[in-house]
């Protein structure tokens, strides 16, 4: 029997109510400062006609609520295609009782992320809300709890990525801080558990959302966002970026893109890179673009620990994960930041199968009081937990110098590299030739009738009988050494190599990570 004009009718009704959100007054309003609706994100991430809505009809039914309309529960729901991918995806509304979640709410994001889980597709997160729905009291609690523990279970299954493109308040912050990236906006975004207001109300201490909520402060300051967006538009372009290094789920590889013949030839710039001096900085940005493809590095977290730099590339088409010292910042000495930067960022490219480039270049772990008190000692044991747990294909280039328990923390061969090269003056030693030649020499030094000369001459035969490079090669810890001309391309040949790596570890439900 076919529809009546009513019935259709209705349903036209329906989605138009759903589709208007909060209506087009508030809409426009938004517009005006520049902010996208949650609809408009969602069409600016998926493929024009690919976006098929889930739960547009949802409702709530509180009590407390009454009969008051919500349009999609202040939130959309739904699957699309990027680039050509299946990929998940929701947009909280604010224009709907500002995006805060309820029950019905809670249960469409669930029910996006297990299909996610089910499918084996990325999810992305727009969040824009103004936190848990207060008339629904432990309800909205319990939709919270949801979906932290599916955040949880999806975790190392596809990957999930978080847009903060507004308010994201209280134990809202919880569901980006669970998932793999996050990306908040400049303007118009801000994170925190508690606001100012609330802080000055428990400790009498006056403060500004700047500094406990922006996307500049979580960006250098707490590590909470891996990427800053200027706007909708650069958030959109950072999602569809991001998405192109990853694979849909934890089953597959990335999608590297494998020419059949690899380019092998000399890059003599990089030997151009080398400083004459011994103490002057190389600036590892400047050797990490002649490595990849297209000089181009998807750098993650770039303002947080900029002593470890930490992003996505390609090198002759094959996806890889860059570690790297930047002695440009604190002389590239790992501390308390940089550990635990670098040890999610490896652990993710190990659970995605993203094979791990590591360029070293590090003096130590960085000395001091507030390390020490800081717990340096246990951040800097996920460096090595990290390393030794992952799988996934692993090379090491050490450019210049790599001393003590930070040439282990490094991916050295004991840590489980495949393969470790070296570039002939690096030095490979418990500590650098100055600090051990005074530790070990003083007296003879200072008995020296030119003790100048004498200092020169045992820092040169440490680094010669000690420390070369040459010496760790004799022993087997450095796979070979190489003129940084030749980097590029033995690193391409070696992953390419390695592509086809599987390791098999002890039956466990995991390990025990020093949190």
């Amino acid at each position: 029997m076919p529809l009546s004009e009513s019935e259709l009718e209705e349903l036209r009704r329906r989605r138009h109510a759903a589709r208007a959100g909060g209506g087009e007054e508030r809409h426009s309003r938004r517009r005006g400062k520049g902010v996208f609706s949650a609809r408009e994100r969602l069409d600016g991430l998926f493929q024009p006609g690919s976006f098929q809505e889930t739960g547009m009809h949802a409702r709530h039914h509180s009590p407390e609520l009454g009969d008051r309309e919500l349009p999609a529960d202040g939130v959309v729901t739904g699957t699309g295609y990027v680039d050509g991918r299946l990929v998940a995806g929701f947009a909280q509304d604010f224009t709907v009782a500002a995006g805060t979640l309820g029950k019905v709410h809670a249960n469409k994001i669930v029910e996006l992320m297990r299909f996610a889980m089910h499918t084996g597709v990325p999810m992305v997160a727009f969040q824009d809300s103004g936190g848990a729905r207060i008339q629904e009291g432990v309800d909205a609690l319990s939709g919270y709890g949801d979906v932290f523990y599916n955040n949880v279970l999806m975790s190392g299954v596809s990957p999930q990525i978080a847009v903060i493109a507004g308010p994201c308040a209280g134990g809202a912050a919880y569901s980006p801080a669970l998932m793999d990236f996050v990306i908040m906006n400049r303007k118009d975004a801000h994170m925190f558990i508690t606001g100012p207001a609330v802080i000055k109300s428990v400790t009498g201490r006056q403060t500004s959302m700047d500094e406990v909520g922006s996307a500049a402060m979580h960006a250098s300051v707490s590590g909470n966002v891996h990427f800053i967006a200027e706007d909708e538009h650069h958030a959109l372009r950072l999602v569809k970026e991001l998405l192109s290094y990853l694979p849909a789920n934890n089953t597959e590889d990335p999608p590297h893109r494998l020419s059949p013949d690899l380019a092998l030839g000399r890059d003599e710039g990089m030997n151009d890179l080398v400083p004459n001096e011994q103490f002057t900085p190389l600036d590892m940005h400047a050797v990490i673009e002649r490595l990849v493809d297209n000089g181009r590095l998807l750098e993650v977290q770039a303002d947080f620990a900029r002593n470890l730099i930490i992003g996505f590339a390609r090198i002759e088409g094959l996806v890889v994960g860059i570690v790297a010292n930047q002695p440009m910042h604190l002389a590239g000495a790992l501390d308390i930041d940089a550990a635990d930067k670098g040890a999610r960022f490896i652990r993710f490219c190990n659970a995605f199968n993203i094979p791990i480039v590591t360029l070293v270049d590090v003096p130590g772990f960085l000395p001091g009081v507030e390390q020490e008190r800081g717990g340096i000692i246990r951040h800097g044991a996920k460096l090595l937990f990290a390393y030794a747990s992952g799988t996934v294909p692993k090379v090491t280039l050490i450019l210049r110098k790599a001393y003590g328990g930070s040439y282990l923390a490094m991916c050295s061969r004991e840590m489980g590299a495949d393969a470790v090269f070296s570039w002939p003056d690096a030095e490979i030693a418990v500590m650098g030739a100055e600090g051990a030649v005074d530790l070990l020499n003083r007296k003879d030094i200072e008995a020296a009738d030119d003790p100048g000369a004498e200092r020169a001459r045992l820092v040169q035969q440490y680094r010669d009988e000690v420390a070369s490079a040459y010496l760790s090669a004799e022993r087997g810890y450095v796979t070979d050494i190489i003129e940084p001309a030749e980097s590029r391309a033995v690193l391409a040949l070696t992953l390419r190599k390695n592509l086809t790596k599987r390791e098999l570890r002890p039956a466990k439900k995991h390990g025990n990570i020093p949190l």
